[in-house]
């Protein structure tokens, strides 16, 4: 099987180059490992609303249209499938891609369906499926629960439990919040939080795409925006700073059988579960036989380009990762890879 271009993922960075290349006539498949449209947003926790989800933004030629209460990962499914069928996109699925190895005129992809060959390649397979565990002594002593906010379903589920939420992002302040609401937490950070008071202009988002832009063209793998954006203080994040619940504490030393432990006079902690709210990382383990990684762990991309290999261009990856940005990015790696390929 071939085609010019393949596209790898179907989430809101691959939808969007799958549209622009659709517009350009060009010959390409997306492959995409979900048994379903919907991209990550389908397997996020089933309390998250439309209008609580952070970073929502339309795909290019279809605006979203639904209840601002309704359940995100459904609205958002439907979404992108009414996305594709709009613009008859050649999605095949479920097709994971295992590898991708150089051909003398592109690549070639070992699947779950197949191989493909392809002259191009748009990789978009974000970060959902790589949720990062970080490593603390004593971790495997741990007799609770631990799971990661990607197994995350719904507060209910620990009434009743004193929950240790860790991590300093969006998600985790969105999942603490709400845990609080039905269980006894704890808040550890390791760094003290920065909350942003005012609304996130343009000037700060160019500042966050700028930072994460310079750790991609050094070679280092993209880092958190969070520390130039700040955490967005709602209306129900002051109502949890009321209740004490926002009182972080600072990262622990090891974990026990019974819970956390601090060397300094802090002491232990015990709690009956530990949800990981720690991030994710960039899912590009099947373009390891390119051996595009630079020593400083990262692959080093201008724009979406990757340098040490111009067929290849990375969409939703460091300054792509948001929404707007990967609309952005695949309608540039689009035109940028066309012009690659035809000369």
């Amino acid at each position: 099987m071939h085609a010019e271009v393949v596209v790898v993922g179907a989430g809101q960075a691959g939808l969007s180059a799958a549209y622009q290349l659709r517009r350009e006539g060009a010959d390409f498949v997306v492959l995409d490992a979900d048994a379903a449209p919907g991209g990550a947003w389908q397997h996020r926790w089933a309390s998250l609303r439309l209008d609580r989800a952070n970073g929502i933004a339309d795909l290019p030629g279809m605006p979203l249209a639904g209840d601002p209460a309704e359940r995100a990962s459904v609205a958002m499914a439907r979404y992108f499938a009414d996305y594709e069928r709009t613009f008859d996109l050649p999605v095949r699925r479920p097709v994971a891609v295992r590898r991708v190895t150089r051909t003398h005129d592109g690549f070639a992809l070992a699947t779950t369906g197949g191989t493909w060959t392809a002259r191009g390649l748009v990789n978009a397979t974000g970060t959902w499926s790589r949720p990062f565990w970080p490593a603390y002594p004593g971790r495997e002593t741990f007799r609770g629960r631990q799971l990661h906010a990607a197994q995350f379903t719904e507060a209910a589920d620990f009434a009743g439990q004193h929950v240790l939420v860790v991590g300093g992002g969006i998600s985790a302040l969105q999942l603490l919040v709400e845990v609080a609401e039905v269980t006894r937490t704890t808040w550890v950070t390791r760094r003290p939080p920065v909350w942003r008071t005012e609304d996130f202009d343009a000037d700060a988002g160019r500042a966050a795409v700028a930072m994460v832009e310079e750790r991609v063209r050094a070679g280092l793998p993209p880092g958190s925006v969070v520390g130039v954006t700040g955490l967005p203080v709602t209306e129900e994040v002051r109502r949890a700073r009321e209740r004490g619940v926002l009182d972080r504490r600072p990262a622990f030393d090891r974990m026990t059988p019974t819970g956390v432990a601090w060397d300094d006079p802090a002491g232990e902690l015990a709690v009956d579960v530990v949800l990981w709210a720690t991030g994710f990382r960039a899912a590009l383990d099947h373009l390891a036989p390119l051996h595009l990684r630079a020593p400083g762990g990262g692959i080093v991309v201008e724009g979406t380009r990757v340098v040490a290999e111009p067929r290849l261009h990375l969409v939703g990856y460091g300054p792509s990762a948001s929404t707007i940005g990967a609309n952005r990015a695949g309608r540039s790696a689009v035109r940028e890879l066309l012009a690659t390929l035809r000369g």
